[in-house]
């Protein structure tokens, strides 16, 4: 039986650290890695290098078991590819050990998924409420108002320069253009 480690974060801000040394106290031969979000291909890669990896009688051992994606159905869907390979699964953090094959710990690997894709849908939902009682969505504010835009169009068609206007309004030429198209 070979141990072998998974470990991943969500942003290459994170530190993948904590999980590789706890893995490697637990005494994983191998582990593989991933320093991206769940949806990033990346992650998708070294979670298909695992699953090619092991083999019959392995186990695959990772800190939580939300380390194999933010949904329960790709956290599920994981573990039942491991199961139909004959690959047991620990997770050292919440004491989980498909190798006692018995209804609780199956019980259990079902409800701490889910609870994963609960906690990652409320930080979803207080992201978004967040960014609506600010107002801010992101991106670059703009450098002019709808008003200046009409203004803009309205001397563009008396006949002022679009060099002139971009001084005036201190935008780049490409700017007025693009107003006098719209």
């Amino acid at each position: 039986m070979s141990l072998i480690g998974f470990a991943r974060v969500s942003t290459v801000s994170q530190d993948l650290a904590d999980q590789l040394n706890k893995l490697a106290k637990y005494g994983c031969e191998k582990i593989f890695n991933s320093k991206h979000s769940a949806k990033a291909e990346a992650n998708k890669q070294a979670l298909d290098e695992l699953l090619d990896y092991v083999r019959t009688g392995d186990t695959v051992v990772v800190t939580k078991i939300d380390r194999f994606g933010r949904s329960l159905s790709q956290v599920l869907s994981t573990i039942e590819h491991l199961s139909a390979k004959g690959v047991n699964l620990i997770a050292i953090d919440q004491h989980i050990d498909t190798n006692n094959n018995d209804p609780m710990s199956k019980a259990m690997v079902q409800l701490l998924g889910m609870f994963a894709e609960m906690e990652r849908n409320f930080i979803v939902s207080r992201t978004t409420e967040g960014k609506i009682a600010s107002g801010n969505f992101g991106g670059r504010k703009p450098k002019l108002t709808c008003q200046q835009k009409l203004d803009i169009k309205e001397k563009l068609s008396n006949g002022v320069s679009k060099v002139k206007l971009s001084d005036e309004y201190k935008v780049s030429r490409a700017t007025i253009l693009n107003i006098q198209k719209a």
